[in-house]
């Protein structure tokens, strides 16, 4: 399987730009959501108070999340419904993930749920069982707020397990090494 990651890329597309940044979506934007939802993005965007570049930056990647994933789709300006969760891009700037689509509300790692933020803040929400290919990069934390004795096993590229945790707990690890997760 193979491992793509963010990367963060000096220029904008102008398919970028347009879906989330400015007023008027032009043709040339992302057919990935409806232009009732480009605006309702376009609007979180500009509550947020970001700048064209950072709009910009924040949907590449955004986008990168969606080229990951064939199922994947995009919910609000920086987060996407994944199989078996949901992934929050952090808004350019901040190291702290928060949907644009509720700013106001903190982040949490719901009951029954194992939650990742990896090293460029990053914020992965499972709350599926399953075998998931996850693309965490660099030192980060997790939240395994599962049912007590439920274990989350995490993965070498070639499938063996590199290590697990038993819920409930939290903790620190690299997540670079990790290419695959089976939360419960």
């Amino acid at each position: 399987m193979k491992r793509i990651s963010f990367r963060r890329s000096a220029g904008l597309t102008a398919a970028a730009v347009a879906l989330i940044a400015g007023p008027a979506l032009s043709a040339h934007a992302s057919t990935s959501a409806a232009p009732t939802e480009q605006r309702a993005y376009a609007e979180q965007v500009r509550a947020a108070g970001l700048t064209d570049r950072q709009a910009g930056q924040l949907q590449q990647q955004v986008d990168a999340v969606l080229a990951q994933e064939p199922q994947a789709r995009q919910t609000s300006a920086n987060t996407v419904a994944i199989p078996g969760g949901t992934v929050t891009v952090p808004v350019p700037g901040q190291t702290e993930p928060r949907d644009l689509a509720a700013p106001d509300a903190r982040a949490a790692c719901g009951d029954g749920h194992l939650c990742i933020t990896d090293g460029r803040g990053v914020n992965y929400d499972y709350y599926r069982c399953g075998y998931y290919d996850f693309n965490g990069v660099g030192n980060g934390t997790f939240n395994n707020n599962q049912t007590p004795g439920t274990r989350a096993r995490f993965y070498n590229s070639d499938g063996s397990e590199r290590w697990s945790h038993v819920a409930k707990g939290t903790g620190t690890a690299s997540w670079t090494p990790v290419y695959h997760i089976r939360p419960c």
